[in-house]
């Protein structure tokens, strides 16, 4: 053998032997740098479920469609992507009114929507939105998490395969657009207004006519005067449907709902069948959009009313103490109506007017006090 040969083939040998120490020793910074080479396991490997989320809302709509999207988002990005969950607005996959029997039935994994809206499977799941003269935004969190409404929340709609959650709210309504001026209780007499949930039978019970309608067929009902009033959110919701270029009358407050909590259900087998972590990803979503929701709507809606009356000249209305106080004898009765259906709604019913009754000694003394006082005042940051 020539002498160069060896020296080569030694050279050869040393470096091979040099690669196995190292692998052997473990040296942290190489093997850093012969990983960072390595291409990515497929992403088969990473076990991602893709989850359906079903809507009510048309797609992108401020607030509604963009808090849905968010969550879905979010709870993505939480997951690292193992659950990746893809939005289909109204109408996408399904209709707005038949999300909650996609997610029931098994047909999408989850919905984000107002439990008011499945009133016609079971009347009590309006307390899990709104009820007339019912809790705020802030009480309605209150009772949910620490008032015993999530259990008995849990215990309804389990017969119906659902696992549901808060996530979002809309804070207090406005009472609605009208294409008259609502001077007193019998103006309501013979009123077809767009109204779903318990205020639409308050509705009737004064004599007026109700409907339900998801949010993409009310401006084109309230144009063809098939309907004369509608309710939708608030400022910023209702600037953007664009109500204002039929009817001029905005009215407040919206007795018919206070503190309008939105939801996402899920499919309870397919909530059932998730990991531990999983499981919190999406309850920590949920509670996050829960929040986010409601300071987004509370940020947008005064500029929008601004907007509203000095640019689009809406004519702003309070609806008058006597016309809150008969609408409030009717409310009283409707839900004491609902609270007497069966035994589920007799202990829901029985829990959320204890928790009212609470709620509104200590809202008076904190809130609404404090919120008077500030308004004496004529100078600060004025």
């Amino acid at each position: 053998m020539k002498r160069r040969d060896f020296v080569k083939g030694a050279a050869l040998a040393a470096a091979g032997a040099g690669a196995l120490a190292l692998g052997a020793c473990g040296n942290k910074e190489e093997k850093q740098k012969v990983e960072a080479k390595t291409p990515e396991a497929p992403a088969v490997a990473k076990q991602i479920r893709v989850l359906k989320m079903v809507t009510t809302w048309p797609k992108d709509f401020p607030g509604l469609g963009t808090g849905a999207q968010r969550l879905a988002d979010n709870i993505t990005a939480m997951s690292g992507g193992s659950l990746t969950v893809k939005l289909y607005a109204s109408g996408e996959l399904v209709p707005a009114m038949e999300s909650f029997d996609a997610v029931s039935g098994g047909n999408a994994d989850m919905y984000h929507g107002a439990e008011y809206y499945w009133q016609g499977k079971h009347t009590a799941f309006n307390f899990f939105t709104a009820v007339p003269f019912g809790l705020t935004a802030d009480e309605m969190d209150a009772w949910t998490n620490y008032g015993g409404g999530q259990a008995l929340w849990d215990e309804l709609a389990a017969g119906f395969n659902i696992k549901p959650f808060a996530a979002g709210n809309t804070g207090v309504q406005m009472g609605g657009w009208f294409n008259k001026e609502i001077n007193k209780i019998e103006d309501y007499k013979g009123l077809k207004i767009r109204m779903p949930g318990l205020g639409g039978e308050v509705i009737r019970q004064i004599g007026g006519s109700a409907v339900t309608l998801p949010g993409s067929e009310i401006f084109p009902s309230l144009q063809s005067g098939a309907i004369d009033a509608t309710e939708w959110v608030g400022p910023w919701n209702d600037l953007a449907q664009g109500f204002y270029k039929i009817t001029k009358y905005y009215y407040y407050p919206g007795f018919h709902e206070p503190g309008s909590t939105l939801s996402c259900g899920m499919n309870k087998d397919v909530w059932d069948g998730l990991s531990k972590d999983h499981q919190a990803i999406v309850a920590s979503a949920c509670m996050a959009e829960n929040n986010r929701m409601l300071s987004e709507y509370n940020a947008k809606n005064s500029g929008a009313l601004d907007t509203l009356v000095n640019k689009h000249n809406v004519i702003l209305r309070r609806q008058s103490d006597d016309i809150l106080r008969a609408i409030g004898i009717a409310a009283d009765d409707v839900l004491s109506s609902v609270g007497a259906t069966d035994d589920i709604s007799k202990r829901i019913y029985a829990n959320f007017m204890a928790f009212r009754k609470q709620a509104m000694g200590w809202t008076s003394l904190s809130e609404t006090a404090f919120t008077a006082a500030r308004a004496l005042d004529k100078k600060l940051g004025r």
